[in-house]
């Protein structure tokens, strides 16, 4: 063994022996913590979920079933196969038969046509409605023809309302504008 790896703990000795055993010769320290850190984790979660089936089953203890059924789960749930190698092609091929966009030519990266972009961005302004303040000689000619409402602190707060109320106006920033 090397110098320094008396001193490590058993899983990390474990963890060097599997990088060795699969060809790793070169690695950062680090590596193995990581690796520790991975396993220590998928053992806390598979263990987790085999309580959860113990407790389920009315058991007191967590068995051997209890521990495979979670590993079965961790590996049907968390990792996947990837399809069949014919599916790919398949699916390759299909794609492959609808043509590319036709470009932009401009002097830098060539772009798809703009209706075939996202980038065009979008804003929404809100605008408020301001109040226009009529002239104190007009409120009074509007008092005397008019009976005073019962409530006017309703009307008033129903005109702070529309007034408080924002406009939404969008319109995209990237439209062509003559020159």
């Amino acid at each position: 063994m090397a110098e320094g790896e008396d001193d490590l703990p058993r899983d990390a000795k474990i963890v060097k022996t599997l990088l060795k055993s699969m060809g790793v010769d070169d690695y950062e320290p680090r590596v193995v913590h990581q690796f520790l850190e991975l396993w220590y984790r998928y053992v806390v979660d598979v263990l987790t979920d085999a309580q959860v089936y113990s407790e389920h089953a009315g058991k007191t203890a967590i068995d051997c079933d209890d521990v495979k059924l979670a590993i079965q789960s961790k590996v049907n749930f968390s990792f996947s196969q990837p399809p069949p190698r014919e599916v790919l092609l398949e699916l390759a091929r299909n794609r492959n038969k609808i043509p590319l966009p036709k470009s932009i030519a401009g002097p830098a990266v060539p772009l798809p046509p703009e209706q075939d972009t996202l980038i065009n961005p979008n804003y929404q302004l809100a605008i408020l409605k301001k109040h226009t303040s009529q002239p104190v000689e007009e409120m009074e000619e509007d008092e005397e023809g008019v009976d005073p409402s019962p409530n006017p602190s309703q009307e008033q707060k129903t005109d702070n309302m529309q007034q408080n109320t924002p406009q939404r106006v969008s319109f995209p920033l990237g439209a062509k504008r003559p020159r």
